[in-house]
């Protein structure tokens, strides 16, 4: 592997609080139950939603570059647009890691119900296709649903369901904040992103709503974040907690709507992605201790 710098760069490692942070939640959810913790599935449940995330990475990276929406770009380097790495290293690369997930997947699934296998299938068919494929629905303004539903409900639920067996309310109410927290890390990008985008016909949710709307809708997903967290006390009223998270949703919304543009709101991904793992915490430690 020549350079392994560059697959980390390529990994999008700001991006990992969105894998990591569901399984917290739904893994800590157990305890609820007054039930105890398998860890051995709690660790497969986070090497699949780490390695599908970074799988997305590289596959966005692949198909961004090769469709040349990646020229010229503000954000955080991609490795074909770039330069960095040939685009079939890449592909390459992003199937070896929805492999490698296919393979956690699968242990998990045996331990737990087959039912995990088609829903595995699943997600990775949405992850190629986000930019993939013929008709790329991330190009299309379908990017947020498909965050909040996999990294939000399916990571969350999945996770619960691989220590309890079972889809619950409390686990569905659990997936709000977590998925909406996600979609905030999205919507940052295609602010960002935005008027790169409508040069190359990529009509993300921000392309559509315009730059001012993009920016209520992105400080809209933070107050449905925070209140969502909240809502969490009704489960463990130690989800109060979740309080101490407001500052720095108070500070991106800010900025948000300040007009920051471009390069200026890179920073506000690392924000965003801390954002997630503080509420992710706080909602662990609220749920672990009930």
């Amino acid at each position: 592997m020549k350079n392994p710098k560059n697959w980390l760069i390529g990994a999008r490692p700001k991006t990992l609080p969105a894998a990591i942070a569901p399984v917290f939640v739904g893994t800590a959810l157990i305890r609820v139950d007054h039930k105890a913790i398998n860890w051995l599935n709690a660790l497969l449940a986070l090497a699949v939603s780490l390695l599908l995330q970074i799988a997305v990475n590289y596959s966005n990276d692949y198909s961004d570059g090769v469709r040349g929406s990646d020229s010229d770009r503000v954000g955080p380097t991609r490795l074909v647009a770039s330069g960095l790495v040939s685009a079939t290293g890449v592909k390459k690369m992003a199937y070896l890691t929805f492999f490698a997930a296919s393979i956690c997947g699968l242990l998990l699934a045996l331990r737990t119900s087959p039912w995990l296998i088609l829903v595995g299938i699943i997600s990775i068919i949405a992850a190629w296709n986000y930019t993939g494929g013929k008709s790329p629905y991330g190009y299309k303004g379908f990017g947020e649903i498909s965050v909040f539903i996999f990294f939000g409900l399916v990571a969350t639920m999945g996770s619960y369901f691989a220590q309890s067996k079972e889809i619950t309310l409390k686990s569905f109410l659990a997936a709000i904040p977590m998925g909406a927290l996600a979609c905030i890390i999205l919507a940052i990008n295609n602010l960002r992103d935005l008027p790169k985008d409508q040069l190359v016909n990529k009509k993300t949710v921000a392309v559509r709503l315009g730059d001012h709307r993009a920016r209520l809708a992105l400080v809209g997903l933070l107050v449905v974040a925070q209140l969502s967290s909240l809502t969490l006390a009704f489960i463990s009223p130690l989800a109060l907690l979740t309080l101490v998270a407001l500052p720095f949703t108070v500070a991106i919304g800010k900025l948000v709507m300040a007009g920051a543009k471009g390069a200026e709101l890179i920073p506000l991904l690392g924000k965003a992605g801390k954002l997630q793992l503080i509420s992710a915490l706080l909602i662990t430690l609220a749920l672990a201790t009930k």
